[in-house]
């Protein structure tokens, strides 16, 4: 699978279950790791599950490859690795306390904003 196309059906299937603050950053040049990272907030553990079922759901359906889930039982922050692009499904809480848009000093992907509320991180 390309990896826009990836990365588009990644923030249609976080959008569809109502992720707030959707973040994609191009970390290509920082990692050999992955290429991409899509941060998304959720309000609960319960919408936290159900936006990473919903990702890993529509994006089998599309032939992407998931590699690994962490984070599921507890609900808090749940990653999901499709290879060139990591999500991270967070509380508000633990995504203010991690800040990864900060760590990973990544910047926006072209064409991408944030997405359902406060402005992008300056760069």
């Amino acid at each position: 699978m390309e990896l826009e196309a990836m990365k588009q059906a990644v923030v249609a299937a976080l959008e569809d279950i109502k992720a707030r603050d959707i973040v994609v950053l191009d970390v290509g040049h920082l990692t050999s790791m992955t290429e991409c990272m899509i941060i998304a907030s959720a309000d609960s553990t319960r919408q936290t599950k159900a936006l990473s079922s919903n990702v890993q759901e529509k994006l089998k359906a599309l032939g992407a490859p998931i590699l690994g889930v962490e984070g599921e039982a507890a609900g808090e922050w749940v990653l999901v690795d499709l290879g060139e692009v990591i999500v991270h499904i967070m509380q508000p809480a633990v995504r203010e306390y991690y800040n990864l848009e900060q760590l990973w000093g990544g910047r926006p992907a072209t064409g991408e904003k944030r997405r359902g509320g406060a402005p992008a991180p300056a760069a």
